[in-house]
Parts: C-alpha cells; sequence; structure tokens
C-alpha cells in the first residue's frame, strides 16, 4: 500500500513548471526531478504524487481543475469496479482478497474507500486501511481512504476525480468501495464499469431489507458470509426478484457465494467480472454503458457547478439573513432561487 501527505503550495505551478513563478519552496513538487510535472509523476505511479493529486482534488484546492483536464486524456484504461452495500456485509474483506488475487495476475491496483462522515463532527473513521495491512509494502497496490463530508448516495463528490487520477496513473483495476447505507446508495452505477452488490444471509428479512433501488443496480450479486444459516434463502429471494423484471441489456446478474475472510469464491467473483466484461465487448454494450454513465456524471458536474457558482454570489450572513426572512414569510423561497439564478447567469 502507498500512501503520503502533505497538501501542496501551487498545484498550477506542479501542473506546469514552466508557470511557475517566485522563489521555489521545499513542497513535494520540488521532489525528484524539479523539472517533471505533476502530471507525468503521477502517470509514472509515484505516489507521493498521486497523495498530492487526490488531495487537490478533493480539497478542490487551486489547480484542480486544470489537472484533471491534463490527466482525463490518459484515462479509459482502467476496469473500474464498484463494490456496494449494506453495513456489515465485508466489503473491505472482499475488496482486500480481490486485489490480492489480481496481483498475483500482475496486474496494478486502485482502492478507494469511501467512509461515512460525522454529521456532527465533521470527522470519518477511515477504518478501512487497518483491513488492508497486508498490502502496506506493496507498490502495485495504492489505497485512498476518502470521507463522504455528507454526500447522498455513498459517493463523496471528489470520488469519480480521484478514479480518474488513478485511471491517468496507470492502473489496472480501479476499486471503489462505497458507504453501507442501503438504496440510497446507487451513484456508484455512474462510475463504475462493473457494479457488484453485497448481501449477506440474517439481515432481517434479507434482501427485503435492501428495497429495490440498490438491487436494480447490480451487475453481480454476492452474497458473503455464505457459511452462515440463511444463505440459500436470500440465493432463492435473489432469483424471484430477478424473475419479475429483465434488464435491458438482457444481462441476467450472476450471483456469487463467498466467504471472504477465508477467501472462498474470490477466484469466482473475479471470473464473473470477467464475463460480464466480455458479455459488454460481445454485444457492443461497453461504449453505450460509457455514454450513459457519462450523461449522469455531466449532470452532476454541472449541477455542482452550478451550486459553487451560487454560493459564490452569497456569504454565510446572506444565507443565514434570506433563511431567516423566509422562515419570518417575508419573502418566499422559489423567487429568492429565481433571483440568485438570474445572478449566477450574468457571472457565467
Amino acid at each position: 500500500m502507498q500512501h503520503a501527505w502533505g497538501p501542496p503550495s501551487d498545484y498550477t505551478a506542479a501542473i506546469n513548471p514552466s508557470k511557475r513563478t517566485g522563489p521555489q519552496v521545499a513542497t513535494l513538487s520540488c521532489l525528484n526531478n524539479p523539472g517533471t510535472s505533476l502530471v507525468d509523476r503521477i502517470r509514472s505511479g509515484d505516489p507521493r504524487a498521486l497523495a498530492r493529486a487526490i488531495s487537490a482534488v478533493e480539497n478542490r484546492a487551486e489547480g484542480w481543475s486544470d489537472l484533471l483536464k491534463s490527466l482525463f486524456p490518459h484515462t479509459g484504461r482502467a476496469r473500474v469496479l464498484g463494490l456496494t452495500g449494506a453495513p456489515g456485509a465485508g466489503k473491505s474483506t472482499l475488496v482486500d482478497q480481490l486485489a490480492k488475487l489480481y496481483r498475483k495476475q500482475n496486474q496494478t491496483v486502485g482502492i478507494i474507500a469511501v467512509d461515512p462522515t460525522s454529521p456532527y463532527t465533521g470527522g470519518a473513521i477511515l477504518g478501512d486501511r487497518i483491513r488492508m495491512q497486508d498490502h502496506y509494502s506493496d507498490p502495485g497496490i495504492y489505497i485512498r481512504s476518502m470521507a463522504t463530508r455528507g454526500s447522498l448516495g455513498g459517493l463523496a463528490r471528489a470520488t469519480a476525480d480521484a478514479a480518474t487520477v488513478l485511471d491517468a496513473s496507470g492502473r489496472d483495476i480501479v476499486m471503489i468501495e462505497t458507504v453501507g447505507v442501503g438504496q440510497d446508495e446507487i451513484d456508484i452505477v455512474r462510475l463504475a464499469d462493473v457494479t457488484i452488490v453485497i448481501l449477506v444471509p440474517g439481515m432481517g428479512d434479507d434482501v427485503q431489507t435492501i428495497k429495490a433501488g440498490i438491487m436494480e443496480i447490480a451487475d453481480i450479486f454476492v452474497i458473503n458470509k455464505s457459511d452462515r444459516e440463511g444463505a440459500e434463502r436470500v440465493e432463492r429471494e435473489i432469483r424471484a426478484m430477478q424473475s419479475l423484471a429483465a434488464r435491458t441489456d438482457r444481462w441476467t446478474p450472476p450471483i456469487v457465494k463467498t466467504v471472504a475472510s477465508d477467501g472462498v469464491g474470490t477466484k469466482e467473483l473475479a471470473e464473473a467480472i470477467a464475463n460480464y466484461e466480455a458479455y459488454l465487448k460481445k454485444e457492443n454494450l461497453a461504449f453505450k454503458k460509457n455514454v450513459e454513465n457519462w450523461q449522469d456524471r455531466l449532470v452532476e458536474m454541472l449541477r455542482d457547478a452550478m451550486l459553487e457558482k451560487a454560493r459564490q454570489q452569497m456569504d454565510a450572513g446572506s444565507l443565514k439573513r434570506y433563511a431567516a426572512e423566509i422562515a419570518e414569510h417575508k419573502r418566499d423561497p422559489y423567487s429568492l432561487v429565481d433571483e440568485i439564478m438570474k445572478g449566477v447567469v450574468r457571472t457565467t
């Protein structure tokens, strides 16, 4: 596992050394060859450069957008796997086992583990690294924990950007483990090439507790901890739900049974992933799926950009004043939103 700390002082200069102005300071941009751009070091797989870049996009530091613009032409080669499921389903352990398997096949791996953020302190446990300590000394695996920071849908806002950075670094596999929050956790389908939904037996009404939303996004189902009583029942319920509605791509998601803590079923899961990718290629569906994913992501990116523009139109004091006026019924929120949006349009 590789990781590094230390925010840069100037990401824009690190992207293009020729644009640096003023004296050089002892930041990470000066390490190694000072004439090598951050983009070049990312593409070479430099772990410190990866850490800096992901921190830049996660914190929206100066130059983050230019960095992603420079990296995007070098993306599109990694296979992005999304693993999602309820809390306690064993997602981290399964990711750990998959990483071991892919490393045995000489494939490089990037892992993004998205952890929930406390609504009170804003902090996150980021405990996934604890469960993946076996990879600490492996340069072929890069693990990054990210906090949701209140993001709905189980994905941190910058998760897609972090995946772009890892893709550009030449990783063969990028695995994204999302927060186990249930039905709302469907944003992963916009980002992953293959979405894996992990279920476990003995969770109340089993599949019924997961609801339809998260069931519909699965390309592959995994019943983890399948040595427990009730695994067969979970499989039957998945089959019953699959019989109610066929997918538009005519793919029937396979069900793979695993005991991730013992490494059981990991090979079969990797084969199921490969089979789905082969199916997409055979049916000429891979590009179509990518287009659909980018349609959703573009809408999300536009929404975030417009929201940021709107926030720039008012400070914290203005927002509090507006809220008080609405609460006192001195003005309506709908006219206020129209007024703010007109200001956003004028500044664009």
